[in-house]
């Protein structure tokens, strides 16, 4: 089974989504920012290299495991995703690398994501908000 990671970069009630590339009029739905563990790489090696590539962000602090959910790759492969909350030195400037672009979505917002990241961001709501 494939591993990977996703990070929950929160900024006072607002969580950091990335945009997909679209080349259609579909909408498509937003995404935590990750990264695939590498093999012989830490689950928290792949968290920070996976803020830093995808965001420019730094981690300076990985805090609560939020959840996992498994899934089937494009390829058709099992993957499981790993979700934590993370701090970072600074929330500015994002700087993509892969996604067309990125929104600070409030928590009580329409996400646009897909169940799964959903029920991440409100388990992740319901430790940290409640």
């Amino acid at each position: 089974m494939g591993l990977r990671v996703g990070a929950v970069i929160d900024r006072g009630g607002e969580v950091l989504l990335l945009e997909a590339h679209s080349s259609g009029p579909v909408r498509l739905t937003r995404k935590l920012p990750g990264a695939t563990v590498e093999p012989g790489e830490s689950v928290a090696a792949a968290v920070i290299r996976g803020v830093r590539e995808e965001t420019g962000l730094t981690v300076t602090r990985i805090g609560h495991h939020i959840g996992d959910f498994d899934y089937l790759s494009p390829a058709g492969k099992p993957v499981r995703r790993l979700h934590f909350a993370v701090e970072v030195e600074s929330t500015r400037p994002v700087l993509l690398t892969a996604h067309a672009g990125y929104v600070w979505a409030p928590l009580d917002g329409e996400l646009l994501v897909t169940p799964s990241i959903r029920g991440i961001l409100q388990t992740y709501k319901d430790l940290l908000y409640s």
